[in-house]
């Protein structure tokens, strides 16, 4: 079995144990070390393991190990991976063993895609890298997606869509067929997108709008 470490010790890293748990069920595959997580203290631990050290610990690191992103945040999540500069560090593609690929011949994925219980891939979908996909999302046929992509618990996004970089889309929010999302775009929880966003704006509501800050 191959070593593994999360990045991220919260509520979203135990999840993450959970699919390792669940995945090593049907097939031994990882060794799940620990946790990485500059928040927390060396030796603070969970049920499913302890806190090893943060990004330091990491970069340290002289043997392969596999690391399994767990942070909900696209830009921080980002930041992350561009400040992880070990050469035996790499990032797997973590799926759960209930997702439902309908031609998985016809996909293609990047690297550090994280896809947990009950997703939904259908037919000539492209995946780049380091997206995560939060139980029960849903991506239509043709659909393509960037990198860095936070997609919550029963997202729904419909045949080709094509999705940037850095986006975060709400629980249960929904893309309508064939709309273009670009980079850092926010989609509120509940909210239905049915037309091209702009960049970098925060959407809310059936129909999603723009959402002012004041």
């Amino acid at each position: 079995m191959k070593d593994l470490v999360i990045y991220g010790f919260g509520g979203f890293g135990r999840e993450i144990a959970c699919l390792i748990s669940s995945i090593n069920k049907v097939k031994p595959t990882w060794n799940m070390i620990g946790f990485i997580d500059d928040g927390r203290l060396i030796g603070e631990s969970n049920r499913y393991g302890k806190v090893l050290g943060g990004i330091k610990e990491l970069n340290e690191i002289k043997n392969p190990i596999a690391v399994v992103l767990a942070i909900a945040s696209p830009t921080i999540l980002q930041k992350i991976v561009n400040s992880i500069e070990n050469e035996y560090v790499y990032f797997p593609n973590i799926i759960a063993p209930n997702v439902l690929f309908f031609d998985k011949d016809t996909v293609k994925m990047g690297r550090g895609n994280v896809i947990t219980f009950g997703g939904r891939i259908s037919c000539d979908v492209t995946i780049g890298d380091f997206n995560l996909m939060n139980g029960c999302v849903s991506l239509g046929h043709d659909v393509k997606i960037g990198n860095f992509n936070m997609l919550q618990p029963e997202v729904r996004i419909s045949g080709e869509t094509q999705i940037g970089d850095t986006n975060f889309f709400g629980v249960r929010s929904t893309v309508l067929q064939g709309l273009k999302i670009g980079n850092n775009v926010r989609v509120a929880t509940g909210s239905v997108i049915i037309r091209k966003t702009k960049d970098g704006m925060t959407y809310m509501g059936n129909p999603a709008k723009i959402m002012k800050i004041v």
